[in-house]
């Protein structure tokens, strides 16, 4: 056997060192969610109201949009206020003190001052000192983009509890006399704790943008208000959130016929039929509380997993996927196993 060949006096010296947490070894962890919880005003307001000023009748905005009625923020009533009643709720259900909580995001389009950002003055209301706190805007994404960060801090070992929240006042930033979009849009707020180690596990997220389709969906600061292709974004809303679906499931290593439930943002009941149709999916197994709600936007994922959760829909051990797109435009989805706490 040959010797070694000598190293070159040009050659460097290769140095084995503990990596800068001071620890060789990664120790490999996971997220879940360990609480969940809601705010909604009190307003609800019918079609037949919104009906009457558009000059439609209330069975023609449900038979386009399948949504009966949805809930309208009272004047002064504020994005951070919503917001901070949902995550009181879910620091309840997780059985989490705030001193226990180590970053709040929040994804909102909706954000009562444009500076400073939401999430710190959640933060306070709840008196979580000393976290990391800020806003994520991926406008009807939002939720799921949020979720991937906290995800990703719990599985790098930077924190060990989250809150994830999702909170919009969309209708103060609607043409009430658009017919494209008055009738679609709610108010409201939903919260996650999201926590080390939790009972279930939060699985691969799939992220993605095209900014070059922007101009389907857009709030200029000019006019204020926002405005919508409404086919356009429909076609865009059924191609994206299956595609995305189909690959966060291959990452998963997991079949449609494995998913007990799919929850997506719940933007228009068509939509939901249509990527149902799209999958190949009985209707009853993508989830649908459009009728109720409304499209609140950021707020949508987690309030749509709360009214799941409500109604019995959502058991320990169930596996879901959870899909949304959004102005951008951007798009995600995720898949997560339902834990028990």
């Amino acid at each position: 056997m040959s010797p070694e060949p000598a190293l070159s006096a040009a050659a460097p010296t290769l140095q084995t060192r503990p990596g800068i947490q001071g620890r060789a070894e990664r120790t490999v962890r996971t997220a879940g969610i360990a609480g969940i919880g809601s705010a909604l005003p009190q307003r609800r307001v019918s079609n037949a109201e919104i009906g009457v000023r558009l000059g439609v009748s209330d069975h023609w905005i449900e038979r386009r949009t399948g949504i009966r009625e949805r809930r309208y923020a009272a004047p002064g009533q504020r994005v951070s206020e919503l917001a901070a009643s949902a995550g009181r709720m879910a620091l309840a259900d997780a059985r989490l003190e705030p001193r226990e909580i180590d970053m709040v995001l929040v994804a909102t389009l909706a954000a009562d001052e444009i500076t400073p950002s939401t999430a710190p003055l959640v933060a306070h209301e709840l008196g979580i000192e000393d976290a990391a706190a800020f806003d994520v805007g991926a406008a009807c994404t939002g939720a799921i983009a949020a979720l991937a960060h906290a995800t990703a801090w719990i599985e790098a070992g930077r924190a060990r509890h989250a809150l994830v929240i999702g909170a919009e006042v969309m209708t103060r930033f609607i043409d009430h006399d658009d017919p494209r979009t008055a009738p679609l849009f709610g108010d409201g707020a939903g919260a996650l704790v999201v926590s080390l180690d939790a009972r279930g596990e939060i699985g691969p997220f799939v992220l993605g943008s095209d900014g070059g389709a922007a101009g389907a969906i857009r709030a200029t600061r000019e006019k204020g208000v926002l405005e919508m292709e409404g086919h356009e974004t429909f076609l865009m809303a059924v191609q994206h959130l299956t595609k995305s679906t189909r690959q966060v499931l291959e990452l998963a290593e997991l079949q449609l016929e494995e998913i007990d439930l799919f929850v997506y943002h719940q933007a228009n009941a068509r939509i939901l039929t249509s990527v149902a149709e799209r999958l190949g999916l009985p209707r009853e197994r993508v989830f649908d509380a459009i009728s109720e709600l409304g499209n609140t936007s950021a707020a949508s994922i987690p309030l749509a997993l709360s009214e799941a959760v409500r109604i019995g829909r959502l058991a320990p051990g169930a596996r879901v996927v959870l899909g949304a797109v959004g102005a951008g435009l951007v798009w995600g989805a995720t898949v997560l196993e339902w834990g028990e706490w």
